[in-house]
């Protein structure tokens, strides 16, 4: 049987708002130990955006940036590329390996958000349930 990402993608999601100040959404994702939030954007055509913490240490870290005073929109990406929750896990990570990104948010037929996936999770998958029924 394939596994799907709704199977193992996590949810909720932590979400936050593009004007929130980098500093915030550090302590966020350190404290919940998560690697990235997803940006809400509901006046927006893709609807998200997304912070990684690639995304802090090359925008703010490695370019010597206030995280106090830089906001979430400054540095997010936008458009994401989403995952759909029936997609198997091997198109999944696919996806991720042909736009070299390690985190995708889940919507569901609507584009309202489920879940995210991260390899994190595909790896655990493979670890936990053998690759071969992956596909």
């Amino acid at each position: 049987m394939a596994h799907k990402v709704g199977d193992w993608m996590s949810s909720p999601v932590i979400v936050v708002d593009p004007d929130t100040t980098v500093s915030f959404a550090l302590t966020l994702m350190r404290r919940r130990n998560i690697h990235s939030v997803v940006v809400n954007l509901p006046d927006e055509e893709g609807k998200y955006g997304i912070v990684t913490i690639t995304d802090i240490r090359n925008k703010i870290i490695a370019k010597q940036r206030k995280p106090t005073e830089t906001s979430i929109r400054e540095i997010m990406s936008y458009p994401v590329i989403t995952a759909q929750a029936d997609w198997s896990l091997v198109k999944c990570s696919s996806v991720m390996q042909e736009n070299h990104i390690n985190h995708l948010p889940v919507v569901d037929k609507y584009n309202n958000l489920v879940g995210i996936i991260s390899t994190t999770d595909i790896f655990i998958a493979a670890e936990e349930t053998g690759w071969e029924d992956a596909y």
